[in-house]
């Protein structure tokens, strides 16, 4: 009989071996994101909530069009009335931070990925492995490195949520027509200039469509992270399951619902825009 591989220990032993030695770094790391994430908080507390859903109401309005404002004023009206005002704004805080740190990264490695066939090839099986393991496995590895709370929620959301901003902006930039790539570097642009210019600006769709995946990805991922500490509306669900209050967390879970419904229509509209300029 073939023996057991000590996969798992082999892994714990990585593990804490980057936690020792390297700690410091990731602390460091906790500090400026938990930092981020109570400055938001507390800036967006300040704002009165009907000041806040008015903005987003004319966002939606100018962007996705009339249904969607309609459907926002009602929907963040019945999240207050539902005193969940708070917990919606402390979730909203973690996704745009981990959709905010998930473009810092994905948005120069498709570019890379796209311009240099090796690191595609390196890169493409590791976004692969991180889309089909099951997203909660990513909140044991973050717990020693950051603990428990917000920052590891938006660090697990950060590694689930990445991958398709990564390959959507490879892919955008593979599919500018070879014609207008060729017709650039005849009139002489130096390989920024068309990156740039040309290359970029027509990806662009193509790219807010990855965007607006992370940021789907992100919200679901973020009440998952409940599970080791994070608050918000994940929390409030979390508390529910652990209390058997059945209305509680249908009363949380119809709270990401509407938030969700609002940022897709408006990221997926913002990327029809962009096509139909083009």
């Amino acid at each position: 009989m073939i023996p057991k591989l000590p996969l798992g220990p082999w892994l714990e032993f990585i593990i804490n071996f980057l936690d020792d030695n390297f700690s410091f770094i990731t602390k460091a790391a906790s500090n400026v994101v938990e930092a981020g994430i109570f400055k938001f908080q507390d800036f967006m507390m300040l704002i009165p909530y009907w000041l806040v859903i008015a903005l987003v109401v004319v966002v939606a309005w100018r962007v996705a069009g009339r249904g969607v404002a309609i459907f926002a004023i009602f929907g963040l009206a019945l999240i207050v009335n539902l005193q969940m005002w708070p917990e919606t704004i402390e979730t909203l805080a973690m996704v745009l931070f981990a959709t905010l740190i998930s473009m810092l990264i994905g948005l120069p490695l498709g570019i890379w990925s796209s311009r240099n066939e090796v690191v595609n090839r390196v890169v493409s099986p590791v976004l692969d492995f991180m889309q089909t393991m099951p997203a909660f496995v990513y909140l044991i590895p973050v717990i020693p490195f950051f603990g428990l709370g917000n920052v590891p929620a938006v660090m697990a959301t950060v590694i689930f949520a990445m991958p398709p901003v990564i390959r959507l902006t490879n892919l955008g930039i593979r599919q500018v027509p070879a014609e207008l790539i060729e017709a650039s570097e005849s009139f002489g642009s130096t390989p920024s200039q068309k990156l740039y210019k040309v290359q970029l600006p027509l990806a662009l769709p193509t790219i807010m469509a990855g965007v607006n995946q992370t940021i789907m990805l992100s919200l679901s991922m973020v009440v998952i992270a409940a599970m080791i500490g994070a608050r918000g509306l994940g929390g409030i669900i979390w508390s529910a399951i652990q209390r058997l209050e059945t209305g509680s967390g249908f009363e949380s879970g119809i709270g990401v619902v509407i938030v969700a419904i609002i940022l897709d229509r408006v990221t997926q509209k913002v990327s029809g825009k962009k096509t139909r300029e083009e």
